[in-house]
C-alpha cells in the first residue's frame, strides 16, 4: 500500500472518529488486530461494541466509499464479529460502515450495514 493510501486511509479515520465522538458513542480502540482481521475502530454505543468499518475516497471516480464493501469484505467483517463476540459474550456487536468523501468532507454513516450471518 501506497504512502498516499495510508495517510487518505488515516484522515478517514480520524474524521469518522471524530464524527462518532460527536454522536456519543465512546471510542473502545483503534486498530485492534485480531487472528482473523483488523478492525478499523471498535466504539461502545450504549451496550452495543460497534465494529467500524471505514472506507475513503478523495473522488467518486471509481464509485462511493461505501461500495468498497463488497462480499468478501463484509465475510471478513463478519469473522471479526464473531471473534469478538467471543472476547465479549455479554455485549452485542453491531457493524456499521463509514464512507468518506475526502473532497467534499461529506461522511455518510451506515448502521448495522452487515448483519450477522
Amino acid at each position: 500500500m501506497s504512502f498516499e493510501r495510508k495517510k487518505l486511509g488515516a484522515s478517514g479515520e480520524d474524521a469518522a472518529l471524530e464524527y462518532l465522538l460527536k454522536k456519543h458513542y465512546v471510542l473502545v480502540t483503534r486498530n485492534l488486530r485480531l487472528p482473523c482481521g483488523e478492525i478499523d475502530i471498535l466504539m461502545q454505543d450504549g451496550k452495543t461494541l460497534v465494529i467500524v468499518e471505514v472506507k475513503t475516497k478523495s473522488n467518486f471516480l471509481y464509485g462511493l466509499p461505501q461500495e468498497e464493501v463488497d462480499w468478501h469484505k463484509q465475510y471478513k467483517l463478519r469473522q471479526l464479529a464473531r471473534a469478538l463476540s467471543q472476547k465479549f459474550p455479554d455485549h452485542d456487536i453491531r457493524i456499521d460502515v463509514i464512507g468518506i468523501d475526502e473532497s467534499t468532507n461529506t461522511v455518510e454513516h451506515f448502521v448495522n450495514a452487515v448483519e450477522e450471518m
